[in-house]
């Protein structure tokens, strides 16, 4: 029998860096039944053993930094270099979940309480089984493994389906990882359109399931696990806000936002798409944001729009914000596929979709604020709650402001700094989606809590599980119950 494949293109010059099986749902069954019984070996295995193999494929990893950099770089169109942080930064990931997955997990005595002196209780978290990650374009290293680093350190097998954009960066991790691990298939690669990707999702074999993609598909993938209750956690998209207070440092500001907003295309989930400058500082905020616009352009500090239908988007939001607001930056010739130079457009109604729909394009909006307060109030008016920024001199005020952001991560006089920091959970709300990677969050995200209570000794005159339990002993346990519970606060 033929097997059907597809080719993964250079999007910035349409060539064909490879080509791929499209794995139909027969080959995913049978990639999940190999997980299956490889998640039991490497579930069984001390965490002393995993952590090791874990640190040899970060060395691996390592090892092949700059190989696997050229292949991001001809699947995205990004230039090498940003290819190259994004892997350093998945090596750093990777680093930590291997080194703190067993003091995060293990098991842990808790308190049991006065009611439980009799008792002794432990925490532990196990592994799931079996974990689809279901991985996208834009960072096919950095996003995919801050599940796939996590999700193996709490002692569970992967099958991963990369983007039909990326395939190829997919394919060499699952190689790289078997260099470290050859016993079995812990980590395996399926590649192919949409309908790979569904069926993964179907497999009732699954213990969970990993989704990084547009909120959308996020709900389509949700409706699959549900008809098996097979958990997901979901990173979707973003309509990320920049803060600038009055006291901001003004050229730090305007060059993390530019970055945040121009780097990758445009194309990151986490990246500036809106800014929110207080009054005071609006004028020279946006003199010196716009005179650094002006050196940076499409092609050579950063590369394509890596997917095709994404250009109508950019262009429709484009047109959207000229017609309404006044251009800074660029404009609707902008586009010139497969790239998009750098757009600015000031006073862009609230309202409108380049302001409430998610671009994913190197385009901003920016608009004057008379405070902070009312900067806060917009930023936090919509769908999506990712990330945001603040710039601030003043420590106490912009805390203050970060932790009122309605996202799952706040930088505060930096740009998306918090996906540095291995330590720190990734994800959203509302539709920016639920559930956490990274961090000791990330880590329990794959597992499921495990409780034992063991009696040490029977209380006396207290054997309230019993159907010889008497009158006496639920009036101890009353007067017990109100000596610690029934005293009023004052």
């Amino acid at each position: 029998m033929t097997t059907l494949t597809f080719d993964s293109l250079n999007p910035a010059t349409g060539e064909v860096v490879g080509s791929h099986p499209k794995h139909d749902a027969r080959a995913v069954h049978e990639a999940v039944g190999r997980a299956e019984a490889a998640t039991t070996w490497w579930a069984a295995l001390p965490p002393g053993e995993r952590r090791r193999r874990l640190l040899d494929f970060k060395a691996v990893l390592t090892g092949r930094l700059r190989e696997l950099a050229a292949l991001v770089h001809e699947e995205t169109g990004k230039p090498v270099g940003d290819a190259t942080l994004e892997i350093v930064l998945a090596v750093t990931h990777l680093d930590w979940a291997a080194r703190n997955a067993a003091k995060v997990l293990g098991p842990r005595r808790v308190a049991t309480g006065m009611m439980g002196l009799n008792l002794a209780a432990t925490l532990e978290y196990l592994p799931l089984g079996v974990v689809g990650v279901i991985g996208p374009w834009n960072y096919p290293v950095f996003t995919p493994m801050g599940s796939i680093a996590y999700a193996l350190a709490a002692g569970n097998a992967v099958v991963f389906k990369p983007s039909e954009l990326t395939p190829g960066v997919g394919v060499r991790l699952a190689e790289l990882f078997a260099e470290s691990v050859p016993e079995q298939p812990v980590l395996q690669t399926v590649t192919g359109l949409g309908e790979t990707g569904a069926a993964l999702a179907a497999d009732p074999r699954l213990g969970k399931v990993a989704f990084t993609g547009s909120t959308a598909t996020a709900k389509r993938v949700m409706a699959a696990c549900a008809e098996n209750l097979t958990p997901l956690v979901a990173e979707c998209g973003g309509k990320d806000a920049f803060i600038v207070d009055a006291d901001a440092d003004l050229a730090a500001a305007a060059d993390a936002c530019l970055w945040g907003a121009m780097s990758n295309a445009g194309q990151t989930c986490a990246g500036v798409e809106r800014v929110y400058v207080v009054d005071s500082v609006y004028e020279p905020f946006l003199r010196e944001l716009s005179g650094r616009a002006a050196e940076v352009k499409a092609g050579e500090d950063y590369g394509p729009i890596t997917m095709p239908a994404q250009i109508d988007i950019i262009r429709r939001h484009i047109d959207d914000a000229t017609k309404s607001g006044k251009v800074v930056t660029g404009g609707r010739d902008s586009v010139r596929a497969p790239f998009v130079d750098p757009v600015i457009v000031e006073d862009v109604p609230e309202d409108s979709p380049a302001v409430r729909e998610e671009t994913f394009g190197p385009t901003i909006t920016v608009r004057r604020t008379r405070d902070v307060q009312e900067a806060l109030e917009l930023a936090n008016a919509s769908a999506y709650g990712l990330a945001g920024t603040i710039f601030s001199r003043d420590a106490r005020r912009a805390t203050r402001l970060a932790r009122a952001m309605r996202t799952g991560m706040t930088a505060v006089n930096s740009v998306i700094s918090f996906a540095g920091v291995p330590a720190l959970p990734f994800g959203g709300v509302g539709d920016s989606g639920f559930g956490r990677i990274h961090g000791a969050d990330g880590l329990r995200e794959f597992t499921r809590p495990k409780a034992v209570s063991r009696q040490r000794f029977a209380l006396p005159g207290m054997n309230l599980t019993s159907f010889r339990r008497g009158p006496g002993e639920l009036e101890r346990l009353i007067r017990l119950v109100t000596f610690l519970h029934g005293r009023r606060k004052r």
